[in-house]
């Protein structure tokens, strides 16, 4: 695989946290690459002068729109608090719409969603962003189909992220695409950030009294799962506590997750797992046992296809000199 140009498009007022956590992100990958591999991160904005940004922080473009030609394997446009309800400069809107089109990859930080949409590039395209503005963008942009609940999205060449630093996990997303998980978990490992977890949701707090959310059936089976995560389950088990058939259960949960019941269990005790990995010295027996893997050979079994990593191997990662 080639060098990797990733652009990352700012302007007036963007978060400066959708912006340098990808950035970071693609960076730290760097150190675990060739350098015919690594990336090249590129801001891009209407002119060469300083952006600032909604946190004060001033920005320096490294191209502007006129002298950014050249295609960007992936192009990333940031958010800002003033997108949902004030739309780009026409120049934005303009060099973003035909820069997408020789893009290997674009998309965007979380509000960064809203210029996307303005660009006519949302059009018929599963997307996320920020919780507190998906219902906006639903509105302005009626052809997109807006998952209100997703951390990161990839529709074919689009990939949307929520709120600020979900743009981290975005950019884990791709790193572990492109070179592997043990790549993606060492660059986590490193910015000290949880690694990927494929079934993460957005969980907006009420609004206020008597405004709490009424889970989905998928919402309680996986709630259910992790609070028994030691227990044995079963599609059929799990059916049952969603009240619907095993069949409407696997077609829900893989619309809601984009995983399988059986693939959520696999991934929800793998994290479990992680968290005693990351916090104890327990024996990997013993980590199995609590987690439901049921003997430290599947869990290894399991660690090495999702993560690419033994569980041992993943201990001493987070926990350098920690006994495996």
């Amino acid at each position: 695989m080639a060098a990797q140009r990733v652009g990352m498009v700012i302007h007036e007022g963007v978060q400066a946290l959708d912006v340098a956590g990808p950035i970071d992100a693609f960076h730290e990958a760097n150190s675990f690459l060739d350098e015919d591999r690594r990336y090249e991160t590129i801001l891009v904005a209407c002119t060469r002068d300083p952006v600032r940004a909604s946190n004060q922080m001033r920005l320096i473009p490294d191209l502007s729109f006129a002298e950014a030609t050249r295609s960007f394997d992936i192009l990333l446009v940031a958010g800002s608090p003033t997108l949902p309800d004030a739309p780009p400069g026409h120049g934005l809107t303009e060099w973003l719409a035909a820069a997408a089109m020789n893009a290997g990859l674009y998309g965007s930080i979380c509000t960064g969603a809203f210029a996307l949409g303005h660009a006519g590039l949302l059009k018929q395209c599963r997307v996320t962003t920020h919780w507190q503005c998906s219902e906006k963008l639903a509105a302005q942009f009626p052809d997109a189909r807006v998952d209100r609940k997703a951390v990161y999205v990839r529709d074919g060449s689009v990939v949307t992220s929520a709120g600020v630093t979900a743009g981290i996990d975005l950019a884990l997303a791709l790193i572990e695409e492109y070179h592997g998980a043990r790549v993606a978990l060492a660059v986590a490992t490193r910015l000290l950030v949880v690694a990927q977890r494929h079934d993460r949701i957005q969980v907006p707090r009420a609004a206020g009294p008597g405004t709490a959310d009424v889970a989905s059936p998928v919402e309680r089976v996986k709630t259910f799962v992790r609070a028994h995560i030691a227990n044995r389950h079963s599609l059929d088990s799990l059916a049952g506590k969603a009240g619907m058939s095993s069949r409407n259960l696997t077609r829900h949960f893989v619309q809601e997750t984009g995983l399988t019941p059986y693939e959520f269990v696999q991934q929800a005790r793998t994290d479990a797992a992680r968290t005693l990995l990351e916090t104890t010295d327990r024996p990997l027996k013993w980590v199995a046992h609590c987690c439901g893997f049921g003997s430290a050979d599947r869990m290894r079994i399991v660690f090495s296809e999702r993560l690419g990593v033994t569980p041992a191997q993943y201990r001493i990662n987070i926990r350098p000199g920690a006994a495996p």
